[in-house]
């Protein structure tokens, strides 16, 4: 299935896809377009949107869209992906960066990534590897 966000990847247009194929949908394939055109985009297609402004998965009720992710796919009881998604959503939601002391962190690394100028596909292949440093990492702290 296709799965559809904004260009120019950052903290949580990463953290989704490695959500995503990890746990929801493991042959997903990411689509980054125009922040205008991730609607369209979606309606044409028939794929998913996430973490764009009106699409299926973004933030609402003070969640960031990987938080929404992992409570519409009842991701939550798994101790390690809900302590992740506060680790994401502080990284994501700048009023809550200290939401976790590792939050800022993953910021830093995310803001990183971005600054390597990359093509967004680019990015999210080497990207991904973080988050499943960081699903190890709280994988350990919560068993």
């Amino acid at each position: 299935m296709e799965w559809v966000t904004r260009e120019h990847p950052k903290t949580d247009r990463i953290a989704c896809p490695w959500l995503i194929r990890k746990f929801i949908d493991p042959g997903a394939q990411i689509v980054f377009v125009a922040r205008d055109e991730v609607l369209p985009y979606a309606a044409r297609t028939g794929a998913i949107s996430f973490d764009a402004p009106g699409a299926r998965y973004t933030h609402r009720d003070g969640l960031c869209s990987f938080e929404v992710l992992v409570e519409e796919h009842g991701l939550g009881t798994d101790p390690a992906v809900a302590l992740m998604a506060r680790v994401v959503h502080g990284a994501d939601v700048s009023e809550d960066l200290d939401a976790t002391p590792e939050s800022a962190g993953l910021l830093a690394i995310a803001d990183g990534f971005s600054y390597l100028d990359l093509d967004d596909q680019r990015q999210l292949e080497i990207e991904l590897p973080v988050y499943d440093a960081l699903y190890a990492w709280a994988v350990r702290r919560t068993r």
